[in-house]
């Protein structure tokens, strides 16, 4: 029997319940409205007078088509050795947000903010996050630049960073730019009404694809998770859109990836406290190991991973279909990133999945607190002033930050589920194709490949393995637990 009728369950409501439960305070304090107002009653740009002004340089953005929290813009240019200069300007959120303010005390206690699919949780206020302390387009505002040259052979040398006012003249979207740059579709239509931006972007695009060259020969794991988003039409759920990664998500990545290098290394250049995003070596390695041997792989006895991503590649190749679940494995037993304290002179545990040994989180200030907190220190370095927090502070901050990164990741989980199940309502009934991906004690688990949703088999199990591709008929979905179940 077909359900043909939509199922009328109040996502947002379940979001915001999720939050709650998850130990998140998704409502702003008392006060906050008036700290709103005396930060907008201050001057359009904050007086910074060691600020470089760099306005007239070509810069642009690339986000997803519905982000509204910008923080980082980037520009490039080609220099006579053939090495390529690039400059990332990230959102001076310190700037607006003083420490110790009620607003800076939220963030702290929240961390980061929560993209349910239904609804954005921000960690600050929409009129700093989306507005003031936002890079938007035509907008002057205060930035950190990091700056940073790539070299032909891929690798990432100097690295300074300073203070500069900054002008996005583009606001790009992932979808579009990366289709572009791939030449599988038309220039957007800002890059096809400017050549000069064209060019930018086209250089941007060269220096990332070395970076990602020179990172790949170093062991970074080539990954792929599959991420979805809702499709939302007058507030309800209707579809289950696929998020592609592309020649426009790998450029900002590879930006992101040496940005944030750069600043661990001036840290650790000046003995400065800081806290780091790490990935420690696999203590599951040995399992790896035998996931790879029953694929017919060979892996070497202690972490390595490079011989992980030679692996990974290969059956990227042979089995694309189920690549992304073997990714999801890897990632699983490769175990959560977490912030942690390095302190100076001390050698930072790195990060496994990335193939890099510097890394800190600071391009995103506006939806993460330890960003924040990375620039305060930074600023207070380039200021040659006292820095800002105590040793003990910055360990406080980075548990509560791997604390709370966690139970975001459980929200965003179980209102993936939810939406699943609202959007997959009226078509119980209807066969789709799937792959087995789990047999436990709880029961055997499918994922279907059109939409992609993950479910029970409740009935027809019987013999089934992982990998075992299956037609699957869906029986019931329950939004309020996020279940659901088909048969085989």
């Amino acid at each position: 029997m077909h359900a043909h009728h939509a199922l009328h369950f109040n996502l947002v409501a379940a979001a915001h319940a999720s939050m709650l439960e998850h130990g998140f305070q998704p409502d702003f304090p008392a006060g906050t409205e008036t700290e709103i107002a005396a930060i907008q009653a201050r001057p359009k740009l904050p007086a910074a007078p060691d600020a470089k002004d760099l306005r007239s340089l070509l810069w642009s953005s690339i986000d997803n088509d519905t982000s509204r929290d910008l923080d980082q813009i980037e520009w490039a240019e080609h220099l006579p050795d053939g090495r390529i200069r690039v400059l990332i300007g990230v959102a001076d959120v310190d700037a607006r947000v003083l420490r110790g303010s009620l607003i800076d005390s939220h963030a702290r206690s929240e961390t980061t903010s929560v993209y349910t699919g239904v609804k954005v949780f921000p960690m600050l206020p929409v009129e700093l996050s989306e507005g003031i302390t936002s890079l938007n387009e035509n907008e002057d505002r205060l930035a950190l630049i990091i700056e940073f040259c790539v070299n032909e052979e891929g690798c990432v040398t100097g690295g300074k960073a300073y203070r500069a006012l900054v002008r996005n003249s583009a606001q790009l979207a992932y979808p579009s730019i990366g289709t572009w740059l791939a030449g599988a579709g038309p220039a957007p239509e800002k890059v096809a009404a400017n050549p000069q931006l064209a060019a930018q972007l086209k250089l941007q695009d060269a220096a990332a694809q070395r970076m990602l060259d020179c990172r790949f020969q170093h062991g970074a794991l080539d990954l792929e998770t599959i991420e979805t988003r809702p499709v939302m039409l007058a507030e309800e759920a209707v579809e289950i859109a696929r998020l592609e990664k592309n020649r426009a998500t790998a450029l900002i990545e590879e930006f992101m990836v040496a940005a944030n290098g750069v600043i661990a290394r001036i840290f650790d250049g000046a003995n400065v406290a800081s806290i780091r995003r790490v990935v420690r070596t696999p203590k599951r390695w040995d399992r790896i190991v035998e996931v790879a041997a029953g694929l017919g792989g060979s892996l070497p006895s202690t972490p390595d991973s490079k011989a992980l991503n030679d692996f990974l590649l290969a059956q990227k190749q042979k089995d694309p279909d189920r690549f992304p679940d073997l990714s999801l494995a890897v990632v699983k037993l490769m175990g959560p990133g977490e912030y942690v304290l390095v302190k100076p002179e001390e050698e930072s545990p790195g990060h496994f999945g990335l193939a890099v040994q510097d890394y800190t989180h600071s391009t995103a200030p506006n939806r993460r607190f330890p960003d924040v907190v990375t620039q305060r220190l930074l600023k207070a370095w380039l200021a040659r002033g006292p820095q800002p927090y105590s040793e003990d502070d910055l360990n406080a901050i980075a548990e509560r930050c791997t604390s709370m990164e966690n139970a975001a990741r459980k929200v965003e989980r179980e209102m993936q589920k939810r939406i699943a199940a609202v959007v997959l309502h009226p078509r119980i009934g209807d066969r789709f194709r799937a792959v087995v991906t789990g047999v436990n004690n709880y029961g055997t688990f499918v994922r279907t490949f059109d939409p992609h949703v993950e479910g029970m088999l409740v009935r027809g199990a019987k013999g089934l393995d992982v990998g075992d591709r299956v037609t699957v008929r869906l029986v019931s979905t329950d939004p309020e637990r996020g279940f659901i179940d088909f048969e085989a």
